[in-house]
């Protein structure tokens, strides 16, 4: 497994990452003013992000691009079909993303839209050798819920892997999202740990004052975190994830409130420490 964390390329942080000792990182594409993005559509730009690559004895594990694919902005469609097409030339083989949701549907409902959009991409995986990664985030948006990505849950994930029965389709799995939503996410890792393409390293703290007095219906009562400063159980993750063989990035979304600004490389750093003694 390739351990990294997730970034838009920047040469400072590919330093970085290099000189703590990183395997891997995984580019995000997501702003429109994408520095990434904008390397690959120059001229000689995938050469040098390979030369750099090469030279920190780095890889990209996956390229991130999540919007909602059921109802996308124009520029968003046209950019992941075109990093469907940039990512081989880039020794990637994983593109991660959202599965898209229609909020005035239920789950039910969107399953038939999900098909729709995520069918043709099967050709274009299989013809340049990718899989795609849905990652399960619920991006909600107020009550109810109100999200932008149906694949939130176990049940979800079977509704979707049933319409499409395809090995190019599958999970980028993030625990942090299970544990504030109640689900139990080692018994869900084992559950569908062959579909695990990528995997997002991020811890949950549970505030209980605040849950006493806000419910789950509130806010303010959970928290993204570094791994080792929230309450997932890192070290069964892991061995989960070793017992199976996987061999997919293993990256660091560092979402920490704490670790910020200023603060964002002690937060990777202290989640590189934390984390690699059990890799």
């Amino acid at each position: 497994m390739r351990f990294g964390f997730l970034t838009d390329w920047e040469d400072e942080i590919i330093d970085f990452a290099s000189k703590t000792g990183f395997d891997c990182i995984e580019i995000s594409a997501n702003n429109p003013q994408s520095n990434f993005y904008k390397i690959v559509q120059e001229k000689g730009g995938i050469e040098e992000i390979l030369r750099k690559l090469k030279e920190k004895n780095l890889t990209i594990s996956s390229i991130g691009f999540y919007f909602n694919q059921i109802k996308p902005e124009k520029w968003q469609k046209e950019r992941f079909l075109k990093l469907l097409e940039i990512a081989p030339r880039l020794n990637v083989h994983v593109i991660s993303t959202f599965a898209g949701n229609d909020s005035e549907r239920s789950l039910e409902d969107n399953i038939p839209l999900f098909k729709e959009v995520f069918s043709p991409y099967i050709d274009i995986c299989e013809k340049n050798n990718l899989k795609i990664a849905i990652e399960n985030c619920p991006m909600m948006h107020g009550f109810p819920f109100k999200g932008i990505n149906l694949a939130y849950s176990p049940k979800a994930w079977n509704l979707m892997f049933e319409t499409i029965d395809s090995d190019r389709i599958g999970l980028e799995f993030d625990p942090s999202h299970l544990f504030w939503l109640g689900v139990d996410y080692i018994d869900a890792l084992k559950k569908f740990i062959n579909k695990v393409f990528h995997f997002h390293a991020k811890d949950t703290e549970i505030i209980s004052e605040n849950l006493q007095e806000e419910t789950i219906y509130g806010k303010g009562w959970w928290r993204y975190r570094i791994p080792g400063f929230g309450e997932i159980d890192w070290e069964g993750i892991i061995n989960i994830l070793k017992e199976n063989k996987y061999n997919g990035g293993f990256v660091i979304e560092h979402e920490d409130p704490v670790f910020h600004g200023e603060r964002r490389k002690e937060g990777l750093l202290l989640g590189y420490k934390y984390l690699k003694r059990f890799l």
